[in-house]
């Protein structure tokens, strides 16, 4: 199936109580379950999810050739997961280009939880191999990155993420799905801010990852 395909079908399934083709928003914070937790429906709390966030994460997984994706509410949320998910100890390298958001949480949160983190310009690959440490486990790249809309070759840092057992992370936010696809040049997660191009509109926040 091609990708303009998936684009326009993807996460689009009639709704199965109506059959209606425009989904209902569902604001339900708390669903039917039983007297231990059982989820007849597949969702017990909001938090958890809902048909709503279950329908976006199937669709940004399917237009970026993904196994599994999770929507937070914001880019940032997105990102401070990911990275919060690293091993106490971690070391990550990250663009010396890259969002402000992204430089604050390397510069001035990852410390407070216990990791380590190098400035790297990802353009210059030898730069990159020689800001890994054996504590390495997650090389962030942003490509284009903002502001600079400086550009990295994902492949190549995908090969020296995973020589050293590490991961490769990939803010795609600026090219799209349609134009950059990080996971199949090698990378494990795509890290989108939905608030930007794949909102479109300026009326929404959010945020996403995206799993190989």
């Amino acid at each position: 199936m091609k990708f303009e395909t998936r684009a326009v079908h993807a996460g689009g399934r009639p709704d199965p109580a109506t059959g209606a083709v425009a989904p209902p928003i569902h604001l339900s914070t708390t669903y039917e379950h039983g007297p231990a937790a059982e989820t007849p429906l597949g969702y017990i709390y909001i938090r958890d999810g809902n048909p709503t966030q279950t329908r976006l994460e199937d669709a940004l997984a399917a237009i970026e050739d993904g196994a599994a994706a999770l929507v937070f509410g914001s880019g940032m949320g997105a990102a401070a997961a990911f990275l919060q998910a690293m091993p106490a100890g971690a070391h990550v390298v990250y663009p010396d280009d890259v969002y402000y958001g992204v430089r604050a949480l390397a510069r001035e949160f990852l410390p407070r939880w216990g990791m380590e983190a190098s400035a790297v310009d990802m353009s210059d690959l030898d730069a990159v191999r020689a800001a890994c440490r054996p504590a390495t486990k997650l090389i962030w790249a942003e490509t284009p990155s903002n502001p600079l809309m400086q550009v990295s070759d994902l492949a190549a840092l995908a090969g020296i993420a995973h020589e050293r057992g590490a991961l490769l992370a990939v803010d795609g936010t600026f090219a799209t799905p349609a134009l950059q696809r990080p996971l199949e040049l090698g990378a494990d997660a795509v890290h989108h801010s939905t608030t930007k191009y794949l909102g479109g509109h300026s009326d929404v926040q959010g945020g996403a990852l995206v799993f190989r």
